[in-house]
């Protein structure tokens, strides 16, 4: 496993996103299992972990730390804050983050986070006066590094203006490419942020083991309220699946490897953090490293998404009202 530099924070060149072992994909994954599976992408080479108080809540910061804990100082930890877990709604006063970061800290098993995100952007709190937080955490230890998670560019610059932002995070796959054309990726570019990639393989979508039969469970699975999780949207976008196993095929490798190679390959900054709960997957992932993508092959895949059309919005109402997209 290579490296990577988001801003100055050096991380493997693939992290994981431990999410789906706790919450939103389906019911609960063991829990020595989950601490397992940490564990054993820790050993193959993966030093970057992603989880965040409102996954469970609370249940996969406490897994990610009781995972890491043997080897904290050889990992790099982002967790996220920002949601007022009581009610739903969003929360990034400064009281408010003073108030969460010791949770946090006490559930990781650490005293300090690597890289804070702030989860989603509050329209009620300057982002000056998050930043401003986040510098004084800074100074006092409990926190290396500021980043962002669905930021607009705007919102990035003031932001960075404040307190240095070394990562952005946000939804990026060859399903889903709106910070492409946002001025997102190129914000990240210009100031020398990097960009995390949450949702690689399309929140499950680009390994195409989903079928227009497939039924998410909405007591469990965020994604069933999804618009492009239905069945009629599943079945419209088939032919993404089969364009991707296909050229997959071709390059002795999956769908889901492409997926992720193909993220590799937009910019050396960019480290996608994909999620899992099955160490066969886990594998799998990982050795997307390995698969080299020529220029030939990256336009072959940019000339067949340019005449498929992806049927389904990201996410549903409420889960874009909290996506920052000012101007």
């Amino acid at each position: 496993m290579q490296q990577r530099t988001l801003g100055n924070l050096v991380v493997s060149e693939l992290g994981a996103g431990c999410m789906s072992i706790s919450a939103n994909y389906g019911p609960p994954a063991d829990r020595a299992e989950g601490i397992k599976l940490i564990r054993s992408a820790y050993e193959k080479g993966v030093t970057f972990f992603d989880t965040a108080e409102i996954y469970g809540p609370y249940t996969n910061e406490d897994l990610v730390g009781e995972a890491l804990a043997p080897f904290r100082d050889q990992v790099v930890i982002a967790t996220k804050f920002g949601f007022d877990i009581g009610t739903g709604g969003l929360n990034s006063r400064p009281e408010h983050i003073r108030a969460v970061i010791d949770g946090s800290l006490k559930r990781l098993r650490t005293d300090h986070i690597d890289l804070y995100y702030q989860h989603r952007v509050d329209p009620s709190v300057p982002i000056e006066e998050v930043a401003g937080v986040i510098r004084d955490l800074i100074k006092e230890g409990k926190v290396a590094h500021f980043g962002l998670s669905e930021a607009s560019a705007s919102t990035i610059r003031r932001a960075h203006a404040v307190q240095p932002v070394t990562a952005v995070q946000s939804e990026y796959s060859l399903m889903e490419r709106a910070v492409e054309h946002n001025g997102v990726l190129a914000a990240c570019e210009q100031l020398g942020i990097g960009f995390v990639p949450w949702g690689p393989l399309g929140m499950g979508y680009l390994p195409g083991t989903l079928t227009a039969s497939t039924r998410l469970d909405p007591k469990t699975d965020l994604r069933s309220g999804f618009d492009r999780f239905s069945p009629e949207n599943l079945a419209a976008n088939t032919a993404i699946i089969d364009f991707l196993k296909a050229f997959a095929q071709r390059k002795g490798a999956t769908a889901a490897q492409v997926s992720l190679a193909w993220l590799l390959a937009q910019k050396p900054w960019i480290v996608p953090i994909p999620g899992t709960r099955r160490l066969n997957h886990l594998e799998e992932n990982l050795a997307s490293v390995s698969i080299q993508l020529t220029a030939a092959d990256l336009s072959e895949i940019h000339t067949a998404f340019s005449a498929l059309t992806v049927h389904g919005g990201r996410m549903n109402q409420m889960q874009m009202r909290v996506v920052d997209e000012t101007q």
